[in-house]
């Protein structure tokens, strides 16, 4: 009797691991359940801005981090200026559920200086409106489903995919700052991006001159960072100092800057993100400078691995502001996981 009381839980615990989850990934109920709120409020004017029916749409991946009323193509979605208070609470809680409370916060206050340009800065080709942030959905939003949306304006630009309520992209994952530093004003040293700068600067200068002279390319920075808004992100040379030849202090250092731009997301997505990171291992990450080692010195660094891509650039406006980028080589908007789902989903014969 008690064999067979064995063998039956361990028909019964097979049984259950081979059964599908009837859940989705939190993440994805959360995403789903804050997009379809939001959806619900709109009028039909509405709603023709900030949803695309057609997850393929070739709107998901026209992306940029400038005030794209400068040009010509402009922003897809719809604005916070052209809803009402509910429907950005809505629009900010589904900013919630794809960012932590880190990255959350690193938002709101990158929205928060475009007040701080507006007043400071005189250029009247531009709007520095905290406003002009965009809501953009594409697909059906379910919890079990294939969808994506995006969170987009100056200095701001985050992608979230979801394959089958389980599987994530994350990037591109863009944030910029200008000013790098609030040096005026009732917002005088908001520094928004800060541990990003001061962490890449105390590992460069960490460095002995064997390091530095792999770790440092060039002694002046590029204007940017190098892929720009790139729909396609590859990888960059030279390479730089590997993981391999830094110290176990400098080692802690690398990673503490990887998982700074990883914890822009939640931290469950950012835990996948890392651990990704770790499976191909660090020995393939690479740490590579360009310009000054000072503070207030232009300067540029990027981190590299077999499948991924950061990018800090802070060269302009007399190096006071930022750029900094978060890519992945096979899946920004989620290339790679959409092909392996569209393979499966539709077979060739």
């Amino acid at each position: 009797m008690k064999r067979l009381s064995t063998v039956v839980a361990l028909v019964a615990t097979l049984l259950l691991s081979a059964t599908p989850s009837l859940r989705a990934h939190p993440a994805a109920e959360e995403m789903a359940a804050a997009a379809n709120k939001f959806l619900a409020t709109l009028k039909p004017e509405q709603k023709a801005k900030a949803h695309y029916a057609d997850l393929k749409a070739e709107a998901r991946h026209q992306w940029h981090f400038i005030p794209t009323e400068m040009v010509s193509f402009g922003r897809k979605g719809l604005p916070l200026k052209e809803m009402s208070a509910d429907q950005r609470a809505l629009a900010m809680k589904l900013l919630s559920t794809g960012v932590s409370e880190a990255g959350y916060a690193k938002v709101t206050s990158i929205m928060s200086l475009e007040a701080v340009l507006k007043q400071f800065e005189k250029n009247p080709k531009v709007d520095r409106n905290s406003d002009l942030y965009f809501v953009s959905i594409y697909g059906k939003p379910e919890a079990k489903g294939t969808w994506a949306w995006r969170y987009e304006g100056h200095h701001l630009s985050l992608s979230f995919t979801v394959v089958d309520g389980e599987i994530f992209a994350v990037t591109p994952t863009f944030m910029g700052t200008n000013p790098a530093e609030v040096r005026q004003g009732p917002k005088k040293g908001l520094r928004v991006l800060g541990e990003e700068e001061d962490l890449a600067r105390e590992l460069v200068k960490s460095l002995n001159a064997d390091q530095r002279t792999l770790a440092i390319y060039d002694k002046v920075a590029p204007k940017d960072v190098i892929t720009g808004a790139d729909r396609v992100a590859k990888p960059l040379k030279p390479e730089g100092l590997s993981f391999g030849k830094l110290t176990d202090a400098q080692k802690k250092l690398l990673k503490r800057i990887v998982a700074e731009y990883a914890g822009r997301a939640r931290p469950d997505l950012a835990k996948l993100e890392l651990a990704k990171i770790e499976k191909a291992g660090w020995d393939s990450v690479h740490f590579a400078w360009a310009g000054g080692l000072e503070k207030g010195d232009g300067h540029y660094y990027r981190v590299q691995g077999t499948g991924f891509l950061l990018e800090y650039d802070n060269t302009q406006n007399d190096a006071n502001h930022v750029h900094a980028v978060w890519r992945d080589f096979q899946n920004d908007f989620g290339g790679d996981i959409l092909k392996k789902h569209y393979d499966q989903a539709h077979p060739k014969k």
